[in-house]
């Protein structure tokens, strides 16, 4: 049954999400918290994890859920439900598309749609940071903040943005800056009694 219920979330995810992986965080967050599968917190580090692994973001995040819910065969079920939707909906929209690119309502859909997308991923990345940049304490599958801002955190992306805006370094490599100062920040320097 359990297999089931993340097929079926994981198709619904798949098709109501308009805008591609980061459009579809706030709905997995949703079902998420809804289930009481995992914490924000936990969710926030699949995210990191699915950035830094080689494929779509969205078909790597769902088979770490799913992975995390009920195993190998919990993957599977979360991956194809995810990726089923998507691949019937453009399998019909490309037949489509080149017949009606021209119409004008499809235009004006097409032209709306950006903006929704755009908040979609805003509302991601809001959800993201808000994880990212504050304390939290982890009571069962409720996140509660405790005592208040993460410099650690704040620290390390204000130097992974200055680097990026000076140097532009292969996304790659910014990801393994961000590990080598989160060693540092969250790992070596507590050792010595310097915490943020």
């Amino acid at each position: 049954m359990q297999y089931l219920i993340l097929f079926l979330t994981f198709i619904k995810i798949g098709l109501f999400t308009i805008g591609g992986g980061y459009a579809m965080l706030p709905l997995i967050q949703q079902e998420i918290i809804n289930n009481n599968w995992m914490t924000l917190a936990e969710l926030h580090d699949f995210v990191a994890v699915s950035e830094m692994t080689p494929g779509p973001f969205a078909i790597n995040v769902s088979t770490f859920v799913g992975y995390n819910m009920g195993g190998i065969f919990g993957a599977v079920c979360a991956t194809l439900g995810v990726a089923m939707p998507s691949l019937i909906i453009v399998s019909i929209v490309a037949k489509l598309f080149s017949k009606y690119k021209e119409n004008k309502l499809v235009q004006s859909s097409l032209y709306w749609l950006r903006p929704a997308t755009c908040g979609l991923v805003m509302v991601a990345a809001f959800s993201i940071a808000r994880s990212a940049f504050t304390k939290l304490e982890v009571s069962g599958f409720v996140n509660i903040l405790k005592s208040g801002i993460n410099w650690g955190a704040i620290l390390i992306f204000a130097l992974v943005f200055l680097v990026n805006r000076r140097f532009k370094p292969h996304p790659v490599l910014l990801l393994a800056i961000s590990a080598v100062l989160g060693i540092g920040v969250f790992g070596l320097l507590p050792k010595i009694g310097i915490t943020f």
